[in-house]
């Protein structure tokens, strides 16, 4: 009896001692991966200050186009993001009492896509100081998707109760490869999903070269791209 419980309790330690190296392992990973990614949304940031670019935002509802947008974006001596519009898709005006009920749908489904649009400019591009205040809260996790490939980064509780924000990582250069947002509009029975795929400029510089937004709850999608980025100055 003597000898059985004292090897329960060897067991017992050794399985301690293999769980508490196992979770500062992890900590060690997850504190390494965020460093590392937290100094290169940094980089990016400060070397998309030397360039300006056309940001083209489509919006949809049912699959049919309701407006498209096209910017000059740069970054201005402030260093907030500056837009100058510079085309936009004509509306369609209705008559009657059927113009007046299709003119107030449009103002709310208007309303609506202009915060869908406002609210990916919460999560495009990450930022390095929200996502150390996610990780110092402790709802940071790291995965594995791709052995010394693709390391997955997940953050809970990133911009509202609930959301969550994943990105992927290559580990060797530490280039931002993807991500994606599940978040929501006012009530977590709105739900918003976004899809962000990251572009690389000649000198390294990365950044959002496509994002896509999807609201079910009101079958809008927006479609938001980034291109034609040049150096200025």
């Amino acid at each position: 009896m003597k000898v059985m419980f004292m090897c329960k309790t060897t067991v017992i330690a050794l399985m301690t001692v293999c769980l508490s190296a196992t979770l500062g392992a992890q900590s060690e990973t997850l504190q390494t991966h965020v460093a590392a990614l937290k100094e290169s949304l940094t980089q990016s940031r400060e070397q998309l200050k030397q360039y300006e670019w056309v940001e083209t935002t489509v919006v949809l509802q049912n699959g049919e186009e309701k407006s498209t947008k096209h910017y000059r974006v740069h970054y201005g001596a402030d260093g907030t993001v500056q837009k100058t519009l510079l085309e936009a898709s004509p509306e369609k005006e209705g008559r009657g009492l059927r113009g007046h009920i299709i003119e107030k749908k449009k103002e709310e489904l208007t309303d609506y896509m202009q915060r869908a649009v406002d609210l990916v400019k919460l999560y495009v591009p990450p930022s390095s100081e929200k996502i150390q205040a996610v990780k110092n809260a402790g709802n940071a996790l790291p995965t594995t998707v791709e052995l010394g490939r693709r390391v997955r980064l997940n953050f809970r509780n990133y911009q509202v109760p609930g959301d969550m924000l994943t990105i992927d990582l290559d580990p060797k250069n530490n280039r931002l490869l993807g991500a994606t947002v599940s978040t929501y509009l006012d009530d977590p029975k709105d739900a918003v999903e976004l899809v962000i795929q990251f572009g690389s400029l000649p000198d390294g510089t990365t950044y959002p070269a496509s994002v896509n937004l999807k609201a079910p709850a009101k079958k809008v999608t927006v479609q938001v791209t980034n291109a034609d980025y040049r150096k200025v100055g």
